[in-house]
């Protein structure tokens, strides 16, 4: 093994504040997971990231200071109107939700294409969009989504299901929002889904704590590995999180009629 490939080749000031940003989008997309699991609409973090980051290219393309307030307002207001927008179509057409929150996220994927298309840097800063640059976050990026967490659980866990389809949406729409600039869209997906399908054969009462365990042993050893190997950190902690995840589901034993797949408090019922 050559001398780049060693342990040495980790710089912690940077992996560990990547790890407690893995760690913070993991806090609120761990439970909002398993919901969207329940109810059914998959992909809707993808598109609500996306649209988040439409209202982010759009800020660039007016010329607007890189992650200033301007930027973070136009990304929280386009995720909210398409929160909005999804809550709408779910009360309008609920049989349909599903492939309706696909074509937005199409919608907005080529509006941003678009947007981009005129942009030097445009391919540049759709990578970093998907992918994300969790290496590079601030201090101030993790006090701000520390916070913006806090607030989320505590709605979450507070409000419960008085909450209905309307504040999920709304509740969704910022956390996505926050998460999908600090890591990017598939890190954002990943660890809204992979943690929510490696436990759902687990009693309903362990399926939180494992899915937190799954997600974090997955950001640690991705990311150790992406220094170690020298490869992009956004990808690797995707792939290992699919590796942790197939061996916590085989791992886990079929929950039995015995431990009904009943849900936590604090979570509302699947859609019907």
């Amino acid at each position: 093994m050559s001398e780049h490939l060693t342990w040495h080749a980790v710089d912690w000031s940077i992996v560990g504040p990547a790890l407690v940003a893995g760690l913070l989008v993991l806090s609120t997309h761990v439970p909002l997971g398993r919901q969207v699991l329940q109810r059914g609409i998959v992909f809707i973090d993808l598109a609500i990231a996306q649209i988040a980051g439409l209202g982010v290219m759009a800020a660039d393309a007016l010329g607007w200071e890189p992650q200033g307030w301007g930027v973070q307002a136009a990304a929280v207001s386009a995720a909210l109107l398409g929160a909005v927008l999804l809550t709408w179509t779910e009360k309008r057409w609920p049989d349909i939700q599903e492939a309706l929150i696909g074509t937005l996220f199409v919608l907005a994927s080529c509006m941003g294409i678009l947007l981009l298309a005129g942009n030097p840097h445009g391919g540049e800063h759709l990578k970093d969009l998907l992918v994300g640059q969790i290496l590079w976050v601030t201090p101030g990026q993790l006090w701000a989504m520390a916070g913006l967490s806090a607030a989320v659980l505590a709605l979450w866990h507070g409000a419960g299901t008085r909450l209905g389809q309307a504040g999920f949406y709304l509740l969704f729409a910022l956390a996505v929002t926050a998460s999908v600039q600090l890591v990017g869209v598939y890190l954002v997906f990943s660890s809204l889904i992979m943690p929510a399908l490696a436990v759902r054969n687990a009693p309903a009462k362990r399926q939180v704590p494992l899915a937190y365990a799954m997600g974090g042993v997955s950001y640690a050893l991705g990311l150790t590995a992406s220094a170690v190997l020298d490869w992009p950190s956004g990808a690797v902690v995707v792939l290992v999180m699919s590796l942790i995840g197939l061996v916590f589901s085989a791992a886990i034993p079929k929950c039995a009629n015995s431990c009904p797949e009943s849900a936590l408090e604090g979570e509302t019922p699947a859609r019907t």
